[in-house]
This record gives C-alpha cells, sequence and structure tokens, in this order.
C-alpha cells in the first residue's frame, strides 16, 4: 500500500488530485468548477462563456418542449410520452442551477480534502484514506459512464431514427425526436440534424450536471467516511497509550481528535446543502423515470418494438440505481457518524481519569445528534427511504393505469 500512495503522488502530482480530478473533468465542460480554484484569468473567463452556451442550450430543448405539452393537440398517452423525457431536461436543468448557485460550498469542500490530504502525513492513516478515495473514484466514474452511456443511448435510439406513420391512406416515415418540440419542422434532414444535435448537447449538458453532482457526493462522503475511520483509529491510541505520558501532550491530542470531529461534521453539513435540492428534484425525476417507462412497456408491448423497449429498459435501471446510490450513501454516512459515539463508550474509558472521560464525553454527545443528508429537507436519504420510493413507484402506476384504462 505504501508504494501505491508513492506511485499515485508520482502520477498525480500530490495525493489531493487523485481524490478531486474527476470531479474537476465533469464539472470543468459545464462551468460548474467553481472560478477561485481556476488558475488563470482566462479560464475564468472560458467558464463564464460555458455556462452561457449550457444555458442557451438547455433552454433550446426545454422551452419548445414544455409548449409542445400546453399547446399541441394530442391525445393523453402521447403526452404522457413526452412527460418522461422532458422531465429528464426540467430536473437536469434544475441541478445545473443548483450546481451554479452552490459554488462557494463546492470549493469549501474540494478545499477541506485538499487540507486533510496535507494535514494528516502520517503513511498509515493515509492508506485509510487512500482506500476511501479509490472507492469514492470507483463509484464517480461508474454513475458517470452509466448515467451519460444511457442518455446518449437513449437519445439516439429516439432521435437517429425514422417511425413509420399514417395519414389516410399513406404511408410516411418521418424523424422522431428524444423530446419533441413545438411548431418545429423536423421531417428534413438539415432541420432534424441541428435540432437533434441540439438536444443531444442539452442532454449531455442535463447528464451532466446530475453526473457531476452524485459524482461530488461520492467522493466527498467517501472521504468523510475516511475521516470517520481515522478517528476511530485516533481514539483508540488515545484510550490506550500508557497514562504516565506528559498531561499536556494527552490533553492536546484529544483537543485534535475533537476539533477533526468537528471538521468532518462541518464538512459533511457542506455536502448536505449542495445534495439536499438535488435529491428531491432526483427522488421526483426517479419516481417518474421508473413508472413512466414501465407504463410505456405495458402499453407498447403488443406492438414488439425492440428499441422502444430496450431503452425503457435501460431508463428503468439507471433511474433505479442512481436514486438507490444516493439513498445508500445518506444511509451510510449517517450509519457512520452514530458509530463514533458507539466506539469511544465501547473502549476502555473507565481507565482513565474523571477528566479525560468528561472530554471524550463531548464527541459521544456530539455524535448523538444526527447527521442525515435529506431530500429538500424533508425526507432522509436512506434505504428505507429508497423502498418508499418504489412503493410509491408501482402506486402512481397503478393509478396511471386505473386512469388511462390499459
Amino acid at each position: 500500500m505504501a508504494d501505491d500512495l508513492a506511485k499515485i503522488e508520482k502520477k498525480f502530482g500530490n495525493l489531493s488530485e487523485y481524490s478531486i480530478q474527476f470531479n474537476r473533468w465533469i464539472l470543468k465542460p459545464i462551468g460548474a468548477w467553481p472560478a477561485s480554484l481556476y488558475k488563470s484569468r482566462i479560464e475564468r473567463i472560458v467558464s463564464k462563456i460555458l455556462i452561457v452556451i449550457c444555458l442557451i442550450s438547455s433552454l433550446f430543448t426545454l422551452i419548445p418542449g414544455v409548449l409542445h405539452v400546453f399547446l399541441e393537440k394530442e391525445d393523453i398517452y402521447v403526452k404522457l410520452k413526452i412527460l418522461g423525457p422532458l422531465t429528464h431536461w426540467l430536473v437536469g436543468g434544475f441541478n445545473y442551477a443548483v450546481l451554479l448557485l452552490c459554488k462557494n460550498d463546492i470549493h469549501y469542500c474540494i478545499k477541506q480534502i485538499c487540507a486533510d490530504w496535507n494535514i494528516i502525513t502520517k503513511k498509515q492513516d493515509q492508506q485509510v484514506m487512500l482506500k476511501n478515495a479509490r472507492f469514492g473514484r470507483y463509484i464517480a466514474v461508474f454513475c458517470t459512464v452509466f448515467l451519460q452511456g444511457g442518455v446518449f443511448c437513449a437519445c439516439l435510439a429516439l432521435g437517429a431514427f425514422k417511425k413509420t406513420i399514417k395519414i389516410g391512406n399513406e404511408t410516411m416515415d418521418i424523424y422522431n425526436l428524444p423530446c419533441p418540440a413545438y411548431n418545429m419542422p423536423v421531417d428534413t434532414n438539415p432541420t432534424h440534424d441541428i435540432i437533434l444535435g441540439t438536444q443531444l448537447l442539452s442532454a449531455f449538458i442535463c447528464s451532466s450536471s446530475t453526473a457531476g453532482a452524485f459524482s461530488f457526493v461520492a467522493v466527498c462522503a467517501s472521504h468523510a467516511l475516511g475521516q470517520l475511520n481515522l478517528m476511530v483509529i485516533w481514539i483508540n491510541e488515545y484510550v490506550n497509550q500508557p497514562m504516565e505520558l506528559n498531561n499536556n501532550g494527552y490533553v492536546n491530542k484529544l483537543g485534535i481528535i475533537v476539533e477533526h470531529h468537528l471538521r468532518i461534521l462541518s464538512f459533511i453539513a457542506r455536502i448536505e446543502h449542495v445534495m439536499s435540492p438535488i435529491c428531491f428534484m432526483e427522488m421526483i425525476k426517479c419516481m417518474l423515470g421508473i413508472c413512466m417507462p414501465i407504463y410505456y412497456i405495458l402499453t407498447e408491448w403488443s406492438e414488439h418494438n425492440v428499441q422502444n423497449l430496450a431503452v425503457y429498459v435501460m431508463i428503468i435501471i439507471s433511474m433505479t440505481y442512481n436514486i438507490f446510490l444516493v439513498c445508500y450513501i445518506g444511509e451510510i454516512v449517517t450509519e457512520e457518524c452514530k458509530k463514533i459515539g458507539d466506539i469511544v463508550y465501547m473502549t476502555n474509558w473507565y481507565e482513565l481519569s474523571d477528566k479525560n472521560i468528561l472530554n471524550l464525553m463531548m464527541i459521544i454527545t456530539r455524535s448523538s445528534m444526527n447527521i442525515n443528508m435529506t431530500a429538500g429537507k424533508m425526507t432522509n436519504m436512506s434505504v428505507l427511504t429508497f423502498g418508499k420510493i418504489v412503493k410509491s413507484v408501482f402506486a402512481y402506476l397503478n393509478v396511471l393505469r386505473q386512469i388511462t384504462m390499459i
């Protein structure tokens, strides 16, 4: 493991870069990387230009899509079929806005990750941090590839091929779009290609904002878990060290542990501040993103359209994975924060002096306060919440079936 530390430091320049590099790769192309972390003025200007381009591209898809839903005279099933992809753009645009508004919190978290790698120089402690950083990086990469690949394949499958329709006695082949636009001629190749290209760009932006948020929470939560694991090691060392050590050094070590505990909790609070509105919107999107494709499968099963059915299954898997990931991370962070107090209590604290026992009680008292990742400050993100979401999906699906009589 020591060799791994040396190899990673040589390859990435420093160990903190290994943790945050992938977040930079995702957030920089959409201008969501904090401007204070850029090294030059040109990069800051380019970031602002990217933000303008991303916002215009997203609105170019969103506005015609919303107008199509409200102004086009179509039957209820067609409108419901548009609602699914339109929700992706709406929530993706919301997530992008949240990332832009929470740049200060993102900057704080990135800076604390770098500071922790600089403060903690003991090789054994760095090995614990590296193990968690590697896990967070793998989760971030897998989440991004899964999300971006699923959205791109779905857009191509829905927009790159023609569909056959009947008008009276005539049969026509026309192009379809991932997100139908209001009153736009898309039958001709140049027009369709331009609109499809714009929608693919906006889909990339929206999915990148979601992937950036999920990658951010995966990396930061893994880092927080690594710091909590270090606290467990430090507490055991503190309790088990010989009592004849210098009292000042003994108390100072406890002060470092308490201060580091408060830093971790502050770090988790910043993560929650960024992710709370995103989790709320993702929870709503995933309810629709799972419910609507299942409804589409039930209605189109008799047509045996393998292309559409494959897209719907892909969307269901992607949405299920996304919401489960956030719920699972929320569950793990909450449990690990509580565990610190339990571990302190399970040590040989009774062998310490009364003063030192009172000092340890500060950690127990602070750990007894629940630290939760929430969705809009209304519900905690946990595995139990994931189960409730799945139940809600099938309840909404049953209502939808009853209304449309399929």
